[in-house]
């Protein structure tokens, strides 16, 4: 099992940016896919960004694309998302997930979550 910490988030103006980080404990973190998700109050949880094993290849979400980058530092047992040009639509609770084998959209292939951290982004 591994265990997942979110920090980072906070309040930004529009344009702003952040750097989510998302810490591992307990498995070695390197063997599993990772994710970032989004869900904002009365939506569906949506993935934000995916990125495999040994962090050669990151997958975005279209509203993302350009703007954000996902990251990860095995050494560290820690994934990243830095979140540029930030828009009051990014405002959600990001989330940080691990799989055994996927880092696709659905939400329901994650085996670890963490509990999340509020981005808010103001106009």
């Amino acid at each position: 099992q591994v265990q997942l910490v979110e920090s980072g988030g906070g309040s930004v103006q529009v344009g702003g940016s952040l750097r989510l980080s998302c810490a591992a404990s307990g498995d070695t973190y390197g063997r599993y896919y990772m994710a970032w998700f989004r869900q904002a109050p009365g939506k569906e949880r949506e993935r934000v960004a995916g990125i495999n094993t040994r962090g050669t290849i990151a997958v975005y979400a279209d509203s993302v694309k350009g703007r954000f980058t996902i990251s990860r530092d095995n050494a560290r047992s820690t994934l990243y998302l830095q979140m540029n040009s930030l828009k009051p639509e990014d405002t959600a609770m990001y989330y940080c997930a691990a799989s055994d084998d996927y880092y696709g959209t659905d939400a329901g292939r994650y085996n670890y979550w963490g509990h999340g951290t509020q981005v808010t982004v103001s106009s």
